[in-house]
């Protein structure tokens, strides 16, 4: 065996399952258990608080919106303050606000507390996935950000229909209670994890007012005409099912993370292989058809089936597009390479709840999931149209200048 096939081998040997990698689940798990609690429940809580389609839209986009705004100067951040400051300093943030929620009793004081948290959560997603990216192996990293991912979806699995579950059984403001303890968890774990500083890279042409990192724009960019589903699905989803008298709601999400943690266990190492086009177009493909499933929605098993391809689809797309924003980036670069993954993520989520908001409002609800199908179409196209003058990058290949 020569020194080349020695180091591949090494290098394949490089492990992801390590204390710090632990941990960083952990934490993730946790902040997203409380999230995914609030998801479904906000709108039901909009609603007894007086509020109609459009207030529901914009209370849950206000959140992306401001999480939009900070994660530029998260990502500068991570790079001059460090990990773990950004890290635990969004985590407080997000237990402060989901906590006040049990005192509010009015949707003007929710909506500036939902801006809040979004600056909690811009800041604590943006250097979770940071940290994760700094700990897998640079040659695992589809593989590690898979699994990574595996942390957010459990949460997903238990997190929304848990949140219905206690919504019906207790007063909302012990519920948010619950929500911001499941926050002081989660900076307990990411307390212990042990950070390494940024890698040093060429600084001279950077400054506080760049705003992206360049190289992930492409994925970025895909993965908001993918994620504007999401904002219908979260926001409007339980007041259809509703209206039309379908059960299985709780099922719904609950399938739907089984589906995306399933997918996630072999997705990533696919894209280690092979790149984005083995993963992009067949999980953008099932994600088309989960939508049209729901503008049709004729019963409870084509609730339940969309949430199986949805499911499926956005895991396959989403840990591939997150390598692939990072893989270009120069190593200094990575915490804004981060960023502008999760402010597209967050554009197209707001984007979504606020627009759709007026959509089902005018059309109804059936035809945000129409127009979201069409969302996810122009992603497919803009993919096909972007992806024939690329340069492919090996998998695990780094950036390094």
């Amino acid at each position: 065996m020569n020194a080349q096939q020695k180091q591949v081998v090494a290098e394949q040997k490089e492990k992801i399952w390590t204390r710090n990698f632990v941990l960083i689940c952990l934490a993730n798990f946790f902040i997203f258990l409380g999230f995914q609690m609030t998801l479904p429940t906000l709108p039901l809580f909009v609603e007894q608080l007086g509020g109609n389609d459009q207030l529901i839209g914009l209370v849950v986009g206000v959140f992306t919106f401001s999480a939009l705004v900070v994660r530029p100067f998260a990502g500068h951040a991570l790079e001059t303050r460090g990990r773990r400051f950004v890290f635990l300093f969004g985590l407080f943030i997000f237990v402060i606000s989901v906590g006040s929620y049990s005192f509010i009793s009015g949707i003007f004081l929710l909506f500036l507390m939902r801006v809040v948290q979004g600056v909690g959560w811009g800041f604590s997603t943006t250097a979770s996935g940071t940290v994760a990216t700094d700990i897998i192996p640079a040659n695992r990293r589809g593989e590690g950000m898979g699994y990574y991912g595996l942390s957010g979806n459990i949460a997903l699995a238990f997190g929304p229909s848990l949140g219905l579950v206690l919504a019906a059984a207790i007063p909302f403001s012990h519920l948010f209670m619950i929500c911001a303890a499941l926050g002081v968890a989660s900076l307990l774990f990411a307390a212990a994890i042990t950070y390494k500083k940024a890698e040093a890279g060429d600084r001279q042409e950077e400054n506080k007012w760049d705003l992206y990192e360049r190289t992930a724009l492409i994925p970025s960019v895909l993965l908001f005409f993918l994620t504007v589903t999401f904002g219908g699905i979260a926001s409007f989803l339980p007041l259809y099912t509703a209206q039309k008298g379908i059960g299985g709601l709780q099922l719904y999400f609950l399938l739907y993370a089984l589906a995306l943690m399933v997918t996630r266990t072999f997705a990533g190492q696919l894209y280690d292989r092979k790149g984005h086009r083995a993963v992009f177009l067949p999980g953008a493909g099932l994600i088309l058809l989960a939508m049209l499933m729901l503008a049709w929605l004729p019963g409870e098993w084509a609730l339940l089936t969309a949430a199986v391809l949805y499911g499926f689809g956005f895991g396959m797309v989403q840990p591939g597009l997150q390598a692939w924003s990072v893989e270009r980036a120069p190593v200094h670069r990575k915490g804004m390479a981060n960023a502008t993954f999760f402010s597209f993520f967050d554009l197209g989520v707001g984007i979504g709840a606020i627009v759709f908001g007026q959509v089902s409002h005018w059309f109804g609800y059936p035809s945000i999931y129409l127009a979201s199908a069409g969302s996810v179409l122009v992603s497919m196209l803009v993919y096909l149209s972007v992806v024939r003058k690329e340069q492919p990058l090996r998998p695990g290949q780094e950036r390094n200048a």
